[in-house]
């Protein structure tokens, strides 16, 4: 698997293309600014980029922007930010397409190999990988801004916040401590209040959800 990684610090740059390595991915290029990796992205075609969100020159929100414009340019290409903050609007505009393979994770809450590891793989695959905090952030802010949120139950609440991490419905069963059918079951109520068509694709629900929370934007 092919990985183009943005990162302008160096020590990090060089520890993260280490462990992608060690775990038999391909560094296709490591760059350190907004226009390498506009020209990596544009020419190496790789199966996902890792970026982070400041880069030179302006180190405000360089690499998010050069990730969208890639991602304008090729619809559906795998994009896993790396942040210290929550850029909402940003994050929000890079989930709304609707394409899946997005992934937004804080630097400081990445606590070992395998969980930043399995991110990547799921965000090459087509899914999603979301920090709770990001969406945390994100639906306090879509329910400030809709009412349908509102209709939701706490505990409805609660997972539609672990399907938007991308978790599947045992997973969410087994970190609720209930049933896979109590899960359904609420999945079935988030969607029929959220006026969006129920679907058996994890990814495709994930994604529904994501875009419905960036509409009204």
């Amino acid at each position: 698997m092919r990985v183009v990684l943005a990162e302008d610090l160096f020590l990090l740059r060089d520890g993260l293309v280490r462990m992608l390595e060690a775990y038999d991915f391909e560094i296709a290029a490591a760059v350190e600014s907004g226009p390498e990796l506009t020209r990596a992205l544009a020419e190496l075609q790789p199966d996902v980029a890792v970026v982070d969100v400041r880069l030179p020159p302006s180190h405000t929100d360089e690499g998010l922007q050069c990730a969208l414009h890639a991602r304008r340019a090729r619809p559906g290409l795998p994009v896993l930010v790396l942040s210290q903050h929550v850029e909402q609007l940003y994050a929000r505009e890079l989930l709304a397409d609707g394409t899946g393979g997005v992934g937004y994770l804080l630097k400081d809450r990445v606590f070992d190999a395998e969980q930043f590891i399995d991110a990547v793989r799921r965000v090459a695959a087509g899914g999603t990988a979301m920090d709770p905090q990001v969406i945390q952030q994100l639906l306090s802010r879509r329910q400030a801004e809709s009412r349908p949120l509102g209709r939701l139950t706490p505990r409805e609440r609660e997972v539609l916040e672990l399907m938007a991490q991308g978790r599947s419905n045992a997973a969410i069963a087994e970190r609720l401590v209930v049933t896979e059918r109590a899960i359904a079951k609420h999945t079935s109520n988030i969607f029929a209040k959220l006026d969006l068509e129920v679907s058996d694709d994890d990814n495709r629900r994930v994604l529904a959800v994501l875009a419905y929370l960036d509409r009204g934007r």
